[in-house]
């Protein structure tokens, strides 16, 4: 799949955040706090890494939809971006 640079960029600063997110999760758990705000900062965690899941299929069907002949030819047809999207729904 082909991805436009902004669209990768954008995946790539997201994936970063979740990194922090989880360092600081771990940080938490480390330092014994509360069970209610690691639960709080998991979810965030967890939502955050879902919509880069989601950005990803979003860009692929997009691909898809703009140019089927070369994203069939590469391995992506519309029924493997819907197979993508059930994965993360």
């Amino acid at each position: 799949m082909e991805l436009e640079q902004d669209t990768l960029d954008d995946l790539l600063k997201r994936l970063r955040k979740v990194e922090g997110q989880v360092r600081g999760i771990q940080g938490m758990l480390t330092d014994e706090r509360d069970c209610r705000d690691v639960v709080t900062q998991i979810a965030a965690a967890n939502k955050a890494l879902e919509q880069v899941g989601f950005l990803l299929v979003s860009a692929g069907l997009t691909w898809c939809l703009s140019d089927p002949d070369r994203s069939q030819k590469a391995g992506y047809d519309l029924a493997d971006v819907q197979k993508m999207f059930l994965k993360l729904a």
